[in-house]
């Protein structure tokens, strides 16, 4: 079959033979297609409206408002991240979207009810008034909980894989886009195990044409995306892009991938506080978590088929960080039990219960609680953000398939077979930082210093 991608690019793992990368200039637009207009897709759009006519500030935004140290601490140089790395300018992104459901950009931000719409909505109402959602490769059969009218006549997976497709072109060409990016803001899928489908690009054709049921449509968006050369970020726990056959195929045809599940409230709380526990070698009994929400998420994974593919990515964390084969002493009997409850009347502001049992000196216990008020929707924003400008910049320096450094934004981080993933949110935010200084020539960031104290480390004999 004919795909829009380029020929395969040739790579040489080896660390040593990684020349700093030549980055091509951010010219033109990006379009920026959204795969769902719901919650985080319409606080996303609305938020970057807003931004670029100077009424708010990208609070949250790394690309945006974060700063990036180059070289020794005593040379002072931490420029803006966005003056660092040629990043695409605000004032170039142009939005699109599917949805299952007929509302446009504006009236959807208000039914989510994530953002002041006196405030923040009405100033912009013309323009999230202009983004119509697409037609939605859609299957309720995947999220049980959501069957909305706006969706592809034909069900046929050969054929929604196409009219993915055809979006893409007549996106690309109404809008005048030189490069895209597509971000999954949709919904949780049920679970699939990867299976013999996922294994090789003839079983996945094979699978399609068959309609298989492991063939779900997030993996149609994201292989669509591939074919047309479109970097894709999965901010969702479905298996998607995280399959042999797409992880091999982004690799060998150029384009760059991440994912998956964006890391906003519960789980960004707890990449931080577990490493305090494991760098202090404090023990732990049990982490207990339950979570409260009322916004379209809590109503599809108010599905057990659906939580069953987000406990999954929650539950990951912890292991991982934590190492309990390295440590049985004092993670070995760890009870890790994630919840989440569907609340109508909490809407998006989602509240995270947590509760840690850890014991320090000669076994005594100890107890942390955390109570966590969070926006969803506010926190996930900005994420979309800087993985649609980071995939871009990526794919203007040539750096094909799995984008690793990119884990700072994700719950379950895609890795290189073989490799675990880091969820120490301060390993990945080192990653990140040290990949852009790599990128743009400069040297690594490694914090041992040694340097400053020459004289009382290394005395002449």
């Amino acid at each position: 079959m004919a795909a829009s991608v380029s020929e395969p690019s040739s790579t040489d793992p080896s660390a040593d033979a990684l020349p700093t990368p030549t980055i091509a200039p951010a010219e033109g637009k990006l379009g920026v297609v959204c795969v769902g207009l719901g919650a985080v897709a319409t606080t996303f759009i609305a938020g970057v409206e807003l931004i670029r006519r100077g009424m708010a500030e990208p609070v949250g935004s790394l690309t945006q408002m974060g700063t990036i140290r180059l070289g020794k601490r005593t040379e002072d140089r931490a420029p803006l991240i966005r003056d660092f790395v040629p990043l695409a300018s605000l004032d170039d992104i142009v939005f699109g979207a599917w949805d299952p459901f007929p509302d446009d950009a504006y009236v959807s931000a208000v039914k989510a009810g994530v953002l002041d719409v006196a405030r923040h909505l009405e100033p912009i109402a013309d323009t999230l008034r202009a983004i119509q959602p697409m037609a939605a490769a859609f299957d309720p059969a995947y999220v049980k909980k959501l069957d909305g009218p706006n969706v592809m006549a034909d069900v046929g997976k050969r054929a929604l894989l196409q009219g993915i497709r055809d979006d893409l072109h007549a996106f690309r060409e109404q809008h005048g886009c030189d490069r895209m990016v597509m971000v999954w803001c949709g919904s949780t899928e049920v679970f699939i195990d990867q299976g013999p489908a996922h294994a090789d690009l003839d079983s996945f054709e094979a699978a399609i044409d068959a309609d298989d049921p492991s063939i779900a449509p997030s993996m149609l968006y994201a292989y669509a995306a591939l074919l047309e050369g479109i970097p894709f970020a999965n901010g969702a726990p479905n298996l998607t892009v995280d399959t042999p056959v797409l992880r091999d195929f982004a690799s060998e045809y150029g384009v760059p991938i991440c994912g998956r599940d964006f890391k906003t409230g519960q789980t960004m709380v707890k990449t931080v506080l577990a490493p305090m526990f494991k760098a202090r070698m404090l023990g732990m009994h049990g982490w207990y978590s339950t979570n409260i929400l009322g916004n379209r998420d809590g109503e599809v994974l108010d599905d057990p088929e659906s939580f069953k593919t987000k406990e999954g990515s929650k539950l990951g964390v912890l292991d991982t960080i934590l190492q309990p084969s390295v440590y049985p002493e004092l993670y070995g009997d760890l009870h890790h039990v994630v919840r989440i409850n569907y609340y109508p009347p909490r809407g998006d502001n989602k509240e995270g219960w947590d509760n840690i049992d850890f014991f320090g000196w000669l076994g005594y216990p100890m107890q942390l609680k955390v109570d966590f008020l969070c926006r969803d929707s506010i926190l996930a924003a900005p994420l979309a953000l800087d993985l649609a400008l980071f995939l871009d910049l990526a794919q203007r320096a040539g750096m094909s398939g799995i984008q690793e450094w990119l884990s700072f934004y994700f719950k379950a981080p895609q890795t290189a077979p073989g490799l675990y993933p880091e969820h120490d949110l301060f390993i990945q935010h080192t990653k990140l930082k040290n990949t852009l200084r790599w990128m743009m020539g400069e040297e690594q960031i490694t914090h041992l210093g040694v340097e400053y104290y020459a004289e009382d480390y290394l005395p002449e004999a």
